[in-house]
């Protein structure tokens, strides 16, 4: 299904605001079910108009939701709400909060914090010898470039857990892995290491407790250096 413009009931942005607004706008329209899954945006030059905003702006906006993958642009053929988005509420969720710096810092806590209990139940030998390179890959980089080893650390554990209704939940945490990251000025390569070792001999032990108390303090110590205030205390 397609809409145009005129039928989208869109309010208009005024010039001066941010992107923010925009992407506010255009998820609107899944929550308030004008459009859904699938359904194809309208041009460019309606949705500038719509919206009141220059093509700078609109294209900000339409980059942060393909980022967070609420939308898809094919070439020749337009931008899209994608098919799943439905399925991955959190996406959406995370749309409308994307300058809640503090709320997407929680979002990742609340969703990893209880995806590594539920992993060091069920991790196999196999995932923990995945794990034990991703952590060697970040001990012996040598440009503190070891973000995509970091982000993967994570994601195996995620995916450790086997749990296809939290599937979609799965994608949030790498997107709200990707927005800390990016606000990440300095790295600790040392006390990454350390923080992950922790993290995999609980899981190694398949001691769920445990794996919390680690995951817990890791994530607890990267919310306080994105905020402002970290210590090791």
């Amino acid at each position: 299904m397609s809409l145009s413009s005129n039928k989208l009931g869109v309010q208009s942005v005024h010039r001066n605001t941010l992107s923010k607004q925009v992407v506010d706008r255009i998820v609107q329209l899944l929550v308030s079910g004008q459009m859904k899954s699938g359904d194809k945006l309208p041009p460019e030059t309606e949705l500038m108009k719509e919206l009141d905003v220059s093509r700078p702006v609109l294209r900000e906006a339409l980059s942060s939701l393909e980022t967070l993958g609420v939308i898809s642009r094919k070439t020749r053929e337009g931008t899209f709400f994608n098919n799943k988005v439905g399925s991955h509420p959190f996406s959406v969720m995370l749309a409308l909060a994307t300058d809640n710096l503090p709320a997407i810092v929680e979002a990742r806590m609340a969703l990893e914090l209880g995806l590594v209990t539920i992993a060091a139940e069920k991790i196999t030998d196999e995932e923990l010898e995945k794990l034990r390179e991703t952590i060697d890959i970040i001990a012996n980089s040598k440009d503190n470039n070891y973000g995509e080893a970091d982000k993967e650390f994570h994601r195996i554990i995620a995916m450790s857990a086997n749990n296809p209704i939290v599937e979609g939940m799965i994608d949030s945490l790498l997107i709200t892995h990707n927005k800390m990251d990016s606000l990440i000025q300095y790295r600790e390569q040392e006390l990454t290491v350390a923080f992950h070792q922790g993290i995999y001999d609980a899981l190694a032990a398949h001691d769920p407790q445990e794996a919390f108390n680690q995951m817990y303090k890791h994530l607890n110590y990267v919310r306080k250096k994105i905020l402002g205030d970290a210590n090791l205390n």
